[in-house]
């Protein structure tokens, strides 16, 4: 299992703090944040090459997930993925030829070409490409899309999930629960790796119980803000 947590702020110094904290990873997201391209490779410098970065690109959009990958993030994570076409597309986009259509350019990834050859053999294998699934279309699609080859991670985002259903932010419904049961399930079978979201501890421990592997617990703005909270309520009380 690998604890993780999202980064929103362009603050290389608050990622690099994450970074050495004790968390496993850091999802670096651009979907909902004004974080740039050069705020993604300003992070990715401060936390260093051994420690894994996934970044959120904005959307699914082939220029974005290369803009994103030359600046030599672990991996990326592509929201709102809902169709075996989709990340067929996603896997096309992200791997170099005869796998993919992915364009050559000289930039972080290679060490700014130094390394460039071998960057490009060893790629198509080491970098995660992970596909977001968080609607229900997306899982009632779920058992061809982990049928797609090349395919080896998802990530469940629970809140957009539950608000497909017309259960918005309700991640501890019943129902809501079940669909990302049935997400592990079968992912399992098919021998994919899933990853999920969640606000605390107490939040993301149920989905840790039923094999989520990969988990992001809360994010920088939150950690901040409880830590705060906690220490001015102690004082105060």
């Amino acid at each position: 299992m690998l604890l993780g947590t999202i980064v929103t702020l362009p603050s290389p110094e608050m990622a690099e703090l994450l970074s050495r904290a004790g968390f496993d990873w850091l999802f670096i997201d651009m979907e909902h944040t004004s974080l740039g391209v050069k705020d993604v490779q300003r992070i990715l410098q401060a936390v260093g090459e051994e420690f894994p970065c996934l970044v959120r690109v904005p959307t699914m959009d082939e220029a974005w997930i290369k803009k994103v990958l030359e600046s030599g993030p672990a991996g990326i994570i592509v929201p709102h993925v809902n169709t075996p076409e989709e990340v067929e597309k996603i896997l096309q986009w992200s791997k170099y030829p005869p796998e993919g259509t992915r364009s050559v350019g000289i930039s972080r990834a290679q060490d700014y070409g130094l390394n460039l050859q071998e960057y490009m053999e060893k790629a198509n294998d080491t970098i995660a490409i992970v596909p977001q699934v968080e609607h229900i279309d997306a899982v009632a699609n779920l058992e061809a899309i982990v049928k797609v080859k090349g395919l080896k991670m998802i990530f469940v985002g629970p809140y957009d999930l539950s608000g497909s259903i017309g259960k918005l932010g309700k991640v501890k419904d019943p129902e809501v629960y079940g669909i990302i049961q049935h997400v592990r399930t079968i992912c399992s079978k098919a021998g994919i790796v899933t990853g999920i979201f969640g606000v605390d501890a107490e939040e993301v421990n149920p989905y840790i119980e039923i094999g989520y592997s990969l988990v992001a617990i809360g994010m920088d703005t939150s950690h901040v803000s409880k830590s705060v909270q906690q220490t001015l309520h102690a004082l105060r009380k």
